[in-house]
């Protein structure tokens, strides 16, 4: 057995939800056993409801086309853990990564028998991207929070460039809160003193939490909203679209992606790059260079053609299903063509509004749902029943993402777009279907 395979098994085998865990003192702690590898980092932390990964993806991006060398750490991985530390947007290596799982491993190990708790799924995996990328020497990393901001395991970073807030909305409200204000003051928890704050100023309620956790900090505020991006055109290969730089110009861009929601991403990205530009001698980017960055950046399972007519997205919350809606009913309408649909979710998220979003908002003539391969997996039956009472189109259930996707391709033809959504696990599911399906 290979130790990649050692590796992949004994992640798998920490649970995801640990019912006892370490505190913020206590992970703190785990770092100072490691010589504290975050302090010797220059750290840009990004938190939000929907749109971290994507924002981390074009901070990164710019960056190297400035020429620096970055690390990121993002969360969930689509079809292997090594997705989640990147090194110049490519995903470690499988010796560095079998490396740092070793001494991560072995750490946990001397802590476990002090008496501290074993580290969560989520922990060790910080762990292993401190540790790699320290060892890997970048230039900047790259940090997304996990879940909220406040307390998550990222937040015991006390030195950040930069913070970078994206959009909010409902979602993880048992941990969280239930409204998108006290959502935003867990995510806000990540502003540091001094430290600039980049944030969407989409909704005015969690927008006055934001400033007032930022006033508290005496940290400055860097606001942007729609009013700032102006859209040109929609083309083929994305969006053609004006972000308003910190001087008040325009910077031309053409966006990779159908969604405007990349628009904004984009725009929040390039606003944090040129703050630190602002603030620091050792960060420099051209026009051109950051220009070349927004528009090479790829992330994938945020409204990715993954085939001609098949769309991937990875939107799980209210407010992430409402942009895809968005995309997906304008792509409709300008071919002419009505939708089909694989949707799955996990068994925590708000699977029947996001079901009754979906069948008011899309021209849909077909539904296949599918139970995830996971124990949060929402049962077939109840998505079926679901959009039973919402839908009067045409509804399946599979067993598999594998059954349903095969169902969902042999339903396109010259009047249909396919669209998958419901959860980043399922694009995963699909990733690696499709992926077979190409090899065979």
């Amino acid at each position: 057995m290979s130790l990649e395979k050692t590796a992949e098994e004994y992640l798998a085998d920490i649970p995801m939800w640990a019912r006892k865990k370490n505190s913020l003192e206590d992970i703190r702690a785990f770092l100072e056993r490691m010589d504290n590898p975050d302090e010797k980092r220059k750290i840009i932390h990004v938190a939000g409801t929907n749109g971290k990964g994507s924002v981390c993806a074009y901070i990164t991006s710019m960056l190297m086309a400035g020429g620096y060398h970055t690390g990121a750490f993002i969360s969930p991985h689509l079809t292997e853990v090594r997705e989640r530390f990147l090194f110049d947007g490519k995903p470690v290596e499988y010796g560095p990564f079998e490396s740092g799982f070793r001494e991560i491993r072995d750490l946990s190990e001397c802590m476990t028998e002090e008496g501290y708790c074993h580290p969560s799924y989520f922990e060790f995996l910080f762990y292993m991207g401190m540790k790699l990328f320290d060892q890997m020497d970048n230039d900047f990393t790259v940090l997304e929070t996990g879940l909220g901001g406040r307390l998550d395991t990222t937040n015991v970073i006390r030195h950040p460039l930069a913070v970078a807030i994206t959009s909010i909305s409902l979602d993880h409200t048992e941990y969280l809160g239930d409204t998108v204000e006290k959502i935003a003051y867990q995510k806000a928890g990540i502003i540091k003193p001094g430290v600039p704050v980049i944030y969407e100023r989409g909704d005015q309620g969690t927008a006055a939490v934001i400033e007032e956790e930022a006033a508290a900090s005496r940290s400055p505020v860097y606001p942007v909203d729609r009013q700032d991006y102006v859209i040109e055109a929609w083309e083929e290969e994305g969006i053609r679209a004006g972000l308003k730089r910190l001087d008040g110009s325009f910077l031309r861009v053409l966006i990779p992606s159908q969604a405007e929601y990349q628009v904004m991403n984009a725009l929040t990205a390039l606003r944090t790059v040129e703050v630190l530009m602002r603030q620091r001698e050792d960060i420099r980017l051209s026009e051109e260079e950051l220009k070349a960055g927004l528009e090479s950046m790829r992330w994938p399972a945020r409204m990715e053609e993954a085939a001609p007519g098949l769309y991937l997205d990875g939107a799980h919350n209210p407010g992430g299903i409402e942009e895809f809606i968005k995309t997906a009913s304008r792509l409709c309408e300008k071919s002419g063509k009505r939708a089909c649909l694989l949707f799955s979710s996990v068994s925590d998220k708000a699977h029947d509004t996001m079901i009754r979003e979906i069948a008011a908002g899309l021209p849909l003539d077909s539904v296949a749902v599918a139970h995830i391969h996971s124990d949060r997996g929402m049962a077939k039956e109840v998505l079926e029943a679901e959009f039973s009472a919402v839908s009067d189109c045409r509804i399946y259930g599979f067993d598999t993402a594998e059954e349903a996707l095969k169902a969902l391709l042999t339903w396109q033809d010259g009047e249909h777009l396919l669209f998958c959504v419901g959860s980043l696990y399922l694009m995963g599911e699909i990733k690696t279907i499709l992926g077979g399906i190409k090899d065979d």
